[in-house]
């Protein structure tokens, strides 16, 4: 089930898209107006071993692949490295933010690891929440959200048009009138 006024997106890419150009434009647009963005966008790539993140909230890049090893090809994300940098991220959102933006769901999220302890935080927080999907992992998303997720295309007018929905709601919470779909299963989740 999606609600489209839901505080949980996910940018879903397929293979010729740039999720990160995306997010990473839209993350600077929001600040230049005032927003206060925490998160990470992806950049660098595996083929040269130059896998980072970028913190949107301090524009600090962080390596995240492993140095390559001896007769190895590709590259490995380093585990801890991402760690670190999700600990940088929670240490930022502990400060207060509009907006938190993910630069992957991949299969350590999948797995209950990597960087989902950053969505539940952002979400128990009432702080909404962007993150690049692939359409491969999509099925996997919807399992680890629960369902409750807006699906956007990546391009910036989704996410804009998501972000506006988001934003307006954002400013009437101070006198609510409804309930959404999503923040009625939230109240029922212990």
């Amino acid at each position: 089930m999606f609600d489209a006024q839901c505080d949980l997106a996910a940018l879903v890419y397929d293979d010729n898209d740039d999720p990160d150009a995306v997010l990473r434009a839209f993350a600077g647009d929001l600040k230049a107006h005032g927003a206060r963005v925490v998160g990470m966008v992806q950049s660098g790539q595996c083929a040269d071993s130059s896998l980072s993140a970028v913190l949107v909230h301090s524009g600090e890049t962080l390596l995240l692949a492993q140095p390559p090893s001896e007769g190895a090809t590709g590259c490995k994300l380093d585990l801890s490295r991402l760690q670190d940098a999700g600990f940088r991220v929670a240490d930022a959102l502990a400060d207060g933010a509009d907006l938190v933006i993910i630069n992957r769901f991949g299969k350590r999220e999948r797995d209950g690891k990597g960087l989902g302890f950053l969505i539940e935080r952002a979400l128990d927080a009432d702080i909404p929440v962007v993150i690049a999907v692939s359409r491969q992992s999509f099925a996997d998303w919807i399992k680890f959200a629960g369902g409750m997720s807006v699906k956007l295309a990546c391009d910036r007018h989704a996410l804009d048009a998501w972000w506006r929905n988001v934003s307006l709601r954002t400013a009437a919470r101070t006198a609510p009138d409804h309930t959404t779909v999503c923040e009625a299963f939230k109240s029922r989740t212990p």
